[in-house]
């Protein structure tokens, strides 16, 4: 077998690369944006425009339509698309434990200020918690870090709320079973631990207990107050600045002071919120509101 390599030919004459579906039309763009927005009351306006052109023609190229005037058509004559395609607008990949050195950190530099101070309950919120596995995690931590410290009698202290926009994904997350790809991070001791050994994997009910599950829309809706802690990690990072900046802030006005805020590895703070908050880890996007 000959060694060659071979290099390829270049395209031939009247090679036309392929269009991407959707085209170049900004008005048709935005006239099925405000469609969505309407019917299924999905604040589109407030994505990044590339962000939101790139999930809505995965869906488009699944169901054929190469223009988004044909896929607002499809919309009216197969509505049973609309859940399909929110799935994908929503973000929702997660796993248990992901980003191993975010949990690290959390479990040194956050845990054991959670269990400091009067009695009383705990708040801690995760933001955009899709089917629920940050959440969960995040109580597999607390029990652990209050087992190692005798203080396992205080977990009843805590009240761990996940919200997300996607009816579906709060569907998985209080049904709390999960397949062999959401626990593919996971610790073979906490997975020998915390959850059963057969699919579908399911939590521990002691884990469970904690945790809560509600609709809401970060852009929309009013924020959780009085929390110890939130975590909104991959999510903001999909929005215009000007909103970005704005969710930075009612989540400073959420937190209490000394309150714990974190982010995912690729956003940063924004406007106001850079300067008022306190950094705890940058490597991780840990911060913290004064006391």
């Amino acid at each position: 077998m000959s060694n060659r390599f071979v290099v390829p030919k270049g395209p031939g004459p009247g090679f036309t690369p392929a269009t991407p579906p959707g085209g170049d039309d900004p008005e048709e763009f935005r006239r099925l944006v405000a469609k969505i927005e309407a019917e299924r009351q999905f604040q589109g306006r407030f994505y990044k425009d590339k962000c939101l052109r790139r999930r809505l023609e995965v869906r488009m190229r699944a169901r054929g339509e190469d223009s988004f005037a044909g896929y607002a058509t499809l919309l009216d004559d197969d509505p049973a698309e609309y859940e399909a395609l929110l799935d994908t607008l929503t973000i929702n990949v997660t796993k248990f434990f992901r980003d191993a050195g975010v949990w690290a950190a959390v479990r040194e530099k956050v845990a054991p200020h959670l269990f400091e101070g009067p009695t009383g309950e705990r708040s801690i919120w995760s933001a955009g918690c899709a089917s629920g596995e940050e959440p969960y995690t995040l109580s597999i931590l607390l029990r652990e870090w209050a087992e190692s410290n005798d203080r396992a009698s205080e977990m009843g202290r805590f009240r761990i709320l996940g919200t997300d926009i996607d009816r579906r994904s709060l569907e998985t997350a209080r049904r709390a079973e999960y397949s062999e790809l959401s626990l593919s991070e996971t610790p073979p001791e906490e997975r020998a631990r915390w959850f059963t050994e057969s699919l579908p994997y399911r939590l521990a009910p002691c884990i469970r207990e904690p945790v809560e599950f509600a609709r809401r829309d970060l852009i929309c809706d009013e924020p959780e107050r009085e929390q110890s802690l939130i975590l909104c990690r991959n999510v903001i990072i999909y929005f215009d600045r000007e909103i970005q900046e704005e969710i930075f802030m009612r989540f400073y006005d959420a937190l209490v002071p000394g309150g714990f805020l974190v982010l995912g590895k690729v956003e940063t703070l924004l406007g106001r919120a850079r300067s008022l908050f306190r950094p705890v880890s940058s490597r991780e996007r840990i911060f913290r509101k004064p006391e």
